[in-house]
């Protein structure tokens, strides 16, 4: 699995995206809904930045800020770490331990193609289920 290619493990569909003036409150409502860690912070077409649920925490959480007055643009991660999709997936894994996150967009000649994270090293079987299992939820609601 570590020597497969990123295209073949990242996430193309079902990834949230936000503009960098939504709101905190807004976008965690989404991650919260679609059981996503991510956000990606895209202005026009070009990618600007990345939320996560860690950004929530310290850097809106823990400092008291207003949820539904902070604006991602004050409180995302600007300019990530871009990985291609023809990379190694192992080589994704090294990259997000060495730097201490775990989600990586994935770039091709300049576009967003997807996601990938270290929630994909999981058994894909094990993914597909969490995967159908999220999908049957939601119809249930």
């Amino acid at each position: 699995m570590y020597d497969n290619s990123i295209r073949s493990v990242m996430r193309r569909r079902g990834i949230i995206k936000a503009d960098p003036d939504a709101t905190v409150r807004k976008v965690t409502k989404q991650m919260a809904r679609r059981n996503a860690g991510a956000v990606l912070v895209i202005d026009g077409d070009r990618l600007v930045g990345i939320f996560t649920e860690r950004d929530a925490v310290f850097r809106v959480m823990a400092p008291g800020l207003d949820a539904a007055e902070t604006r991602l643009r004050d409180v995302m991660t600007r300019n990530p770490l871009t990985i291609g999709p023809d990379r190694p997936f192992g080589f994704a894994l090294a990259l997000m331990h060495k730097n201490g996150f775990r989600h990586l967009p994935v770039l091709e000649k300049g576009k967003l193609v997807g996601l990938v994270s270290a929630r994909s090293a999981m058994d894909p079987d094990l993914e597909d289920f969490r995967a159908e299992a999220h999908r049957r939820e939601s119809f249930q609601r």
